[in-house]
């Protein structure tokens, strides 16, 4: 893995507009990539949320997603700092499950995968639009990439995640749009609470797709966002 700063990525902060989280630049407040993806979910999504819940008992449900974003926050922070070179990998042997959960990530879907490292927790924006923040963009096999680190109390299957799909495509469709790169590639590396290592991916046809895709849900937040208006 090697370092090519090829882009200047923005610095930004966010705040919590009307419930929605925004990324500020400069004048601008643009919805993010989440907020949009989590505003136009689906009935069907939001009913399967609902149900867990229920099932699982509120104050469970809030101890398990509490614990699970502190993880994945630990996780995303440990990979950053050895992609920066801060770490190497001695300093992932100790016993805490999210050092081993880096280490698998690092081992399985970075080591001879990774080439060429752009940047790390890069903000992305498509101008007037939306923005976000992608995990690491770079070159991964061989190929101009989007890179998301993911973590999971269960191993998932590719049908279950669509909205990953739809948030890395997002950041690639912004990053060709503001810098005419030529990413055609989306990774996204999952380690579960055992340790599991999985990798998804999407290129080409239909990484074009799930682009096309999330600006129908970029569509649908902003028809939502309009009624709520009119509403108010």
């Amino acid at each position: 893995m090697k370092w090519n700063k090829k882009y200047d990525y923005p610095t930004s902060s966010r705040a919590t507009v009307d419930g929605i989280r925004r990324y500020l630049l400069g004048e601008k407040k643009l919805p993010s990539v989440t907020s949009i993806l989590d505003a136009t979910k689906s009935e069907e999504d939001k009913a399967a949320l609902a149900n867990w819940r229920e099932r699982t008992g509120q104050k469970e449900a809030e101890a398990i997603t509490k614990a699970a974003s502190s993880r994945g926050s630990q996780m995303h922070n440990y990979l950053e700092s050895y992609l920066l070179g801060r770490e190497n990998l001695s300093f992932f042997e100790e016993n805490e499950q999210y050092k081993k959960m880096a280490k698998e990530i690092i081992d399985k879907g970075l080591t001879n995968r990774l080439e060429e490292i752009w940047g790390t927790e890069c903000t992305l924006y498509y101008p007037e639009k939306y923005a976000g923040t992608a995990d690491c963009v770079g070159v991964y096999e061989g190929k101009e990439t989007i890179i998301d680190f993911k973590q999971s109390n269960k191993p998932k299957k590719i049908e279950y995640i669509d909205t990953w799909l739809l948030q890395t495509a997002a950041y690639s469709l912004a990053h060709n749009i503001v810098y005419n790169s030529q990413i055609v590639s989306c990774v996204i590396l999952v380690c579960t609470v055992d340790n599991l290592f999985q990798e998804f991916k999407i290129k080409g046809p239909e990484l074009i797709t799930y682009q096309n895709l999330f600006l129908g849900r970029l569509k649908k937040f902003h028809e939502l966002s309009n009624l709520n208006q009119t509403l108010i």
